[in-house]
C-alpha cells in the first residue's frame, strides 16, 4: 500500500489516501461523470483508507437517481474530490486530478458503462 495526499483547488478539502500504487484510472459515462470529465481512482477503497481533512461546512454533497452514490465537492472552489460509489456502497473513489504527484493524463484507464448500469435489486 502507498500513501497519497490530495486536495481540492483551494485546499479547503484535503485528504490522505492509502491504496495500491496508482497505475490506472477509470472513466464513467453516467450522466454526472460524463459532465464532470474527471478520471477517478480505478480501485474502490474502504472508508478506513481515505482520511478527509475538512470542516463539514466546506464539503458539499450531491446525490441523484437512486441516492446511493454520494458525490462530494468543495463548496468554495467547486472541485469534485471524491465519492462513495453506487456499485460498492461503503467504498470510495477519488478524483485523480486532486492527488499530489499523480499525472492522470499519462495513465491508462478503463471505461465503466455507468450509463447502462442498473443496481441489483
Amino acid at each position: 500500500m502507498k500513501n497519497y495526499h490530495g486536495s481540492c483547488h483551494c485546499g479547503a478539502i484535503k485528504f490522505n489516501l492509502n491504496c495500491h500504487p496508482i497505475t490506472k484510472g477509470i472513466h464513467c459515462n453516467c450522466s454526472i461523470c460524463r459532465r464532470k470529465g474527471a478520471m477517478m481512482l480505478a480501485e474502490a477503497v474502504d472508508e478506513a483508507n481515505i482520511i478527509i481533512d475538512a470542516k463539514p461546512e466546506d464539503i458539499g454533497l450531491y446525490q441523484f437517481d437512486s441516492k446511493i452514490a454520494k458525490h462530494y465537492f468543495c463548496k468554495h472552489c467547486g472541485i469534485y474530490t471524491h465519492h462513495e460509489t453506487a456499485r460498492y456502497p461503503g467504498k470510495y473513489r477519488v478524483n485523480l486530478g486532486c492527488i499530489d504527484g499523480v499525472d492522470h493524463f499519462t495513465l491508462e484507464y478503463d471505461l465503466f458503462d455507468g450509463k447502462n448500469w442498473v443496481p441489483e435489486e
